[in-house]
């Protein structure tokens, strides 16, 4: 049953989509279809496309479909997370009629990241607090706790509704479709209050440290007036594509949606919040204070990491790690000639005028611009495969600035729409630079621009394989990344270089204090403190971090673990080949097949490295 868009459009992908479930629905494991009547694999894959843009239509707009630009997914609802079940269950059924002699060496490996895909997804299904396929950046929601303080979709369906983000607005067509959108939205958000008063029954609620930045966010929402509202940007900035008449039509369409709709719909949560739900909000922290908040945990582990490892090792792998890292930075700051301790130094970091030399948010940007300059020369030593698509530098919108991260969100497939590295500037003469160059390595080149582009552009995956997928791949490339900055001629300033250290230290304390926070009772309190004494951030930062990761349990344990693993396999590589070692090849043996579960990508590097000796 194809229930996600409300208005089916009959296509290509459509019919191979249902001839596919034909396939499904007339095998089993006691009688697999023959080899010689199974459907070829790369008609699944596209088939497994297919679902996942009707499943996630917000993502398949970033990734540049347009069938599904009116439609967002209640994607929290029990009808929607029954009908996800029912596909995960029958791709895995599909997939399971295929062996390795049956495919290419390639389709094969392909095939095991998308049964980890529907495995992982389904297991999250049928976990209690778990729903999947949330529009944002790909994240597991919490269907009784649907709405947080970032990468939330509420958050989300803002930067759409500005114009500048990746909904389109060129055409008449295109503004039709956005309102039909926000159709959908209104439906979410009455969904949403109805699944916190489920959970207020049953226990499963929002930490208050968390609900009390939710509910100013709404303010911008609530108080702006009709013609400055930010959801009415978008009829400042008509295209010539649309003609009078239509600019008239749709421009009192949507302040009237504004007006009578959207305005009334975010004040009638905002009410729910401050007067229901905050004053029931619980005052711990983590997601074991929840019922079957434990296992949720260790499932979120297994979904971020793609291992088996346990939270406790996880704990012990990061107090390990952040105790290596400061054995370095005790090197930088003896460089430097700082003669108190360590902890004196992070605050001479935090305070250094000259670290904070920007008056306007501009040059902010354009410091990020002249790093680029600085490193591109250096890029063919390390790199032979780029990708076709731009990128530009933009400041986080100022809705969402004050909890905001750095963040890097995908350009278009065919490379018409860049790549945006969004950078949060809320006070920009507090703004300290120290870290730009690995932020700049991370985010951008030769991080998630890099790697998300080429993932995205290369024509031999199939399709499904395009969007952003496994943040431990994603994330662990672009923090591994960070460390290509010497041989990429960045990091001659060692404070740029204690910057580099800084960022891998935070990516290391997350280890720690994530585990700490859902597994071992510490309290945002005890979480805040332990960084505020391992790392060189602003304690505003800090704070916004922790509740980061309040919010999105195990999320942020995919950095380093992912970073740990590739730099181990490069370290590997560079042992057993010797001169034969050529780190562009490993490069593009990393990058050329999508992100995949570290299982298999180790799998695939020992395999390469295997050929090379041979």
């Amino acid at each position: 049953m194809w229930i996600y868009h409300r208005n089916t459009r009959p296509n290509g992908g459509h019919t191979i989509f249902l001839l596919v479930l034909f396939l499904l629905f007339s095998c089993n494991e006691k009688n697999k279809t023959p080899e010689n009547e199974l459907a070829p694999i790369d008609t699944v894959f596209e088939a497994y496309y297919e679902f996942k843009k009707g499943a996630n239509p917000i993502e398949a707009t970033k990734a540049g479909f347009h069938t599904y630009n009116d439609t967002i997914a209640n994607y929290i609802s029990d009808a929607y997370q029954e009908t996800l079940k029912e596909k995960y269950s029958s791709f895995l059924t599909m997939l399971d009629q295929y062996d390795e002699s049956m495919v290419s060496k390639e389709q094969w490996l392909s095939l095991r990241v998308m049964r980890w895909d529907c495995a992982i997804k389904l297991e999250g299904l049928e976990n209690d607090l778990v729903t999947m396929a949330s529009p944002v950046y790909d994240l597991p929601s919490f269907e009784l706790m649907p709405l947080l303080q970032i990468q939330s979709l509420h958050l989300y369906v803002a930067q759409l509704g500005s114009g500048a983000s990746v909904q389109p607005f060129k055409t008449a067509q295109d503004y039709d479709n956005w309102l039909e959108r926000l159709e959908d939205y209104l439906v979410f958000l009455d969904t949403c209050i109805e699944k916190m008063e489920e959970g207020m029954g049953q226990g499963v609620v929002l930490p208050k440290k968390i609900v009390v930045k939710i509910i100013p966010q709404l303010q911008e929402f609530i108080n702006s007036g009709v013609g400055d509202h930010l959801f009415t940007e978008p009829l400042r900035n008509f295209s010539e594509a649309v003609n009078r008449a239509d600019r008239e039509r749709i421009t009192k369409a949507y302040e009237a949606f504004v007006r009578d709709r959207l305005i009334p719909k975010y004040a009638l949560l905002d009410t729910f919040l401050k007067e229901r739900y905050l004053p029931v909000c619980r005052e711990t922290s983590g997601l074991s204070d929840v019922p079957n908040g434990k296992k949720t945990y260790d499932y979120l582990i297994k979904l971020h990491t793609t291992t088996l490892m346990t939270a406790d090792e996880i704990h012990e792998l990061g107090k390990t790690e952040v105790q290596r890292i400061l054995g370095e930075m005790e090197k930088v700051k003896r460089e430097i000639g700082f003669e108190g301790d360590l902890k004196a130094f992070f605050n001479h970091v935090r305070q250094r005028k000259d670290q904070m030399p920007f008056s306007k948010p501009e040059e902010v940007i354009a410091n990020f611009n002249a790093i680029q300059n600085r490193m591109e020369p250096k890029l063919n030593t390390l790199f032979d495969l780029k990708p076709k698509a731009g990128f530009k530098v933009q400041r986080t919108e100022a809705f969402r600035e004050a909890s905001a991260s750095a963040e890097y969100v995908p350009g278009s497939k065919d490379a018409t729409r860049p790549g945006t590295f969004y950078i949060p500037i809320p006070d920009v003469e507090h703004y300290n630079k120290f870290a730009d160059e690995a932020l700049f390595l991370h985010e951008a080149i030769p991080g998630h621009h890099f790697q998300l582009s080429l993932q995205q552009e290369n024509q031999d995956l199939p399709e499904f394989l395009h969007p952003e997928s496994m943040g431990v791949f994603v994330e662990g490339w672009a923090l591994y990344a960070e460390s290509l900055g010497k041989e990429l001629g960045l990091y001659e300033d060692p404070f740029q270089y204690f910057g580099m250290l800084s960022m891998e230290m935070h990516r290391a304390i997350r280890l720690v204090v994530d585990t700490g926070i859902h597994a071992k009772g510490w309290t945002r309190e005890e979480a805040i403190q332990y960084s505020l004494e391992n790392e060189a951030e602003s304690e505003d930062g800090i704070i916004a971090e922790i509740e980061r990761y309040m919010a999105t349990p195990g999320q942020a344990l995919s950095y380093k673990i992912g970073q740990l693993k590739i730099s181990e396999l490069r370290t590997k590589a560079e042992r057993e080949l010797g001169d034969a070692f050529d780190i562009k090849e490993f490069h593009n043996q990393v990058l050329n097949s999508g992100s995949l579960a570290l299982i298999l990508l180790e799998e695939k590097i020992e395999g390469w490295i295997a050929s090379q000796k041979n």
